[in-house]
């Protein structure tokens, strides 16, 4: 029988993930940091492994972020309790969008955008070209001009 990651877990894990990509930090170099190979700070961050709270004080230092950050949109006990909670992946496709090299790119350049009006419009403009298939029509290409 597999045991299931407990949810708290897993999010905590992908918080992990998200804060060291953001830095750039590879896990052989985090790993190193806190004494521990690459595979167990795989397993952190997928929550396989829970880190327990003196490891994750350790983290927190290194990736220059309070404790809490790591709890920050975390599902509630309640939440968790709820049947079919478990095979659901509320907001899990977004950290792991934005630990990939385009959401980071992504991310950084549309922070970099000043003027709201501007990035409505890129917000938009992304809507607009994703559809349920994710396929462009070649008319739509013609009408997304920003």
């Amino acid at each position: 029988m597999t045991k299931t990651p407990n949810p708290i877990d897993q999010h905590v894990g992908s918080r992990v993930r998200m804060r060291r990509v953001m830095l750039g930090l590879s896990q052989d170099k985090l790993g190193a940091a806190l004494g521990l190979t690459f595979q167990q700070v795989q397993k952190y961050e997928k929550g396989t492994n829970r880190i327990g709270a003196s490891r994750l004080q350790e983290i927190s230092k290194i990736l220059n972020v309070p404790p809490s950050f790591f709890f920050d949109g975390s599902p509630s006990a309640q939440e968790v309790n709820q049947p079919g909670f478990r095979d659901a992946t509320p907001l899990r496709y977004v950290a792991d969008f934005v630990t990939t090299a385009e959401g980071l790119q992504l991310n950084r350049a549309f922070a970099k955008i000043r003027d709201p009006k501007i990035r409505q419009r890129v917000v938009d403009l992304v809507c607009a070209i994703s559809d349920s298939d994710g396929n462009l029509t070649p008319d739509s290409n013609r009408e997304l001009a920003v």
